[in-house]
C-alpha cells in the first residue's frame, strides 16, 4: 500500500499538478517500484472511469434540455434545430467529412449503376445475336412440295422435305464439287441444280469432309452425268492481299446471284487464320460459294457472315481446300480427283469471267 502523501502525488500526477521535482520523483519511483507503478496505473484507470461517467452524465443532461426545448417549440424542425448552438458547431466541424462521405456514396452508387448497365448491355447484345441467328435459320428452313418428274431430269425421291439449300462448285471435271460441311451435315440425300442455261439436276453424295475446316467434297452419282468441260479457273495456294478485289457467285435464291467486294481482313472470325473476311453482303444460301479474284484464281469458299457486323463475310482460304484434297486417301474415292492447272480467265473482263464459270456453280439441295 502507498501512503497518504504518495496517494496525493499519484492523484495530482496525471493532471500535471506536481512541480517538476515532484514529477521527476514520481516517474523515478514508477520505474523502480513495480507495485507503485501498478497503483499509479490503477488510479489513473479509476480517474478515467470517473471522468467518462461524468462526461456521460453531462451529455444526458444536455440531451434532456434539448428534448425539452423541442417539446416547447412547435416550429423547432424548421427553425430551432439549425439555430441551436450545439448543432451549428457540429455542422461546421463535420461539414467537410460529410461532404467526402456523400461524394464517396454517390460515386459508389453511380459505379454500381454503370456496372449493371454494362452487364445488361452485354446480355442484350448476346440476346440480339442469338435472335438474329435464329431468324437466319428460320429463313433458310422451308418446306418443298413433292418433287415432280420432268423430261430429261433424273427421278428424285418423292415426299421428301427440303431442309435448306446452299451453294457448291466444281473442283474436278469428273464430277467432284466442294461445299461447306455445315451445309450437308446429317443429310439423307443431296442434289445439285443449275438453271443458268437449262435446268440441270444431279444426285450427289458426300465422299469426304473435314468439320474443322468446314469443307465437304461431293461426287455426282447420277448415271446421266458424263463429265464437265475443262475448268477455266485455278486454285490459289498462297495468301491474297488485303484490299484485293474479289467476287462470288451463289444461290441465296433459286437464281444465281453475283456479289463483289474486297478482302477486308486476312483473318476470319475472332482471328481465324484459315479464313478471310471480305466485304461482300451474303444471305442464307451463299454458303459454299466460290470466291475469286480479278485474275480468275479461286481464292476461297464462302463460309458464313457476321451477325454483329453488316457486310462482314468469312471465306475459307483455298490453300486449305488444296490441303484437304491432297490428304484424301486415293483408295477412298470412286475416281481420281485432279485440280485444274491452267487458268483461262486471266485477262478477261468480269462479265466474260462470269460466263466461263456460272455453269460450274450449283444450288445444293439438302433433304431429310
Amino acid at each position: 500500500m502507498i501512503s497518504k502523501e504518495e496517494y496525493e502525488q499519484v492523484e495530482k500526477y496525471p493532471n500535471g499538478e506536481l512541480s517538476s521535482a515532484d514529477c521527476a520523483q514520481v516517474e523515478l519511483r514508477i520505474k523502480q517500484d513495480p507495485t507503485f507503478a501498478q497503483e499509479v496505473a490503477e488510479h489513473r484507470s479509476l480517474l478515467n472511469s470517473f471522468r467518462l461517467y461524468g462526461n456521460r452524465l453531462d451529455v444526458y443532461e444536455k440531451l434532456d434540455a434539448f428534448h425539452q426545448e423541442m417539446e416547447t417549440d412547435s416550429h423547432f424542425v424548421q427553425t430551432s434545430a439549425f439555430n441551436h448552438y450545439g448543432i451549428k458547431v457540429f455542422w461546421k466541424k463535420h461539414l467537410a467529412t460529410m461532404a467526402v462521405a456523400a461524394s464517396v456514396a454517390l460515386i459508389t452508387v453511380f459505379s454500381a449503376l454503370l456496372t449493371a448497365d454494362y452487364v445488361r448491355s452485354v446480355e442484350s447484345q448476346q440476346l440480339n445475336y442469338y435472335r438474329a441467328l435464329k431468324r437466319d435459320l428460320d429463313k433458310i428452313k422451308r418446306t418443298q412440295q413433292t418433287i415432280t418428274n420432268k423430261p430429261g431430269i433424273p427421278t428424285a425421291p418423292v415426299l421428301r422435305r427440303e431442309r435448306y439449300s446452299a451453294t457448291g462448285f466444281v473442283v474436278s471435271p469428273n464430277g467432284y464439287l466442294v461445299t461447306d460441311y455445315h451445309v450437308i451435315e446429317g443429310a439423307d440425300s443431296l442434289y445439285i441444280e443449275s438453271t443458268t442455261n437449262s435446268l440441270l439436276r444431279y444426285k450427289v453424295k458426300e465422299v469426304y469432309s473435314d468439320p474443322v475446316s468446314d469443307l465437304a467434297i461431293l461426287k455426282i452419282t447420277d448415271s446421266s452425268f458424263a463429265s464437265f468441260n475443262r475448268l477455266p479457273y485455278t486454285f490459289k495456294s498462297d495468301e491474297s492481299d488485303l484490299g484485293e478485289a474479289v467476287y462470288t457467285l451463289a444461290f441465296p435464291r433459286e437464281d444465281i446471284v453475283y456479289g463483289e467486294g474486297s478482302i477486308s481482313s486476312q483473318t476470319g472470325f475472332e482471328g481465324d487464320t484459315t479464313s478471310y473476311q471480305v466485304s461482300i453482303p451474303v444471305n442464307p444460301g451463299n454458303s459454299g460459294g466460290p470466291l475469286l479474284d480479278d485474275k480468275g484464281h479461286l481464292i476461297g469458299i464462302i463460309k458464313g457472315k457476321s451477325v454483329a457486323e453488316d457486310g462482314a463475310t468469312f471465306a475459307v482460304k483455298s490453300k486449305y481446300l488444296i490441303k484437304l484434297i491432297h490428304s484424301i486417301p486415293k483408295d477412298s474415292l470412286p475416281d481420281p480427283l485432279s485440280l485444274p492447272k491452267t487458268n483461262r480467265m486471266k485477262g478477261l473482263r468480269r462479265p466474260e469471267q462470269i460466263k466461263q464459270i456460272q455453269n460450274l456453280v450449283f444450288n445444293v439441295k439438302v433433304y431429310h
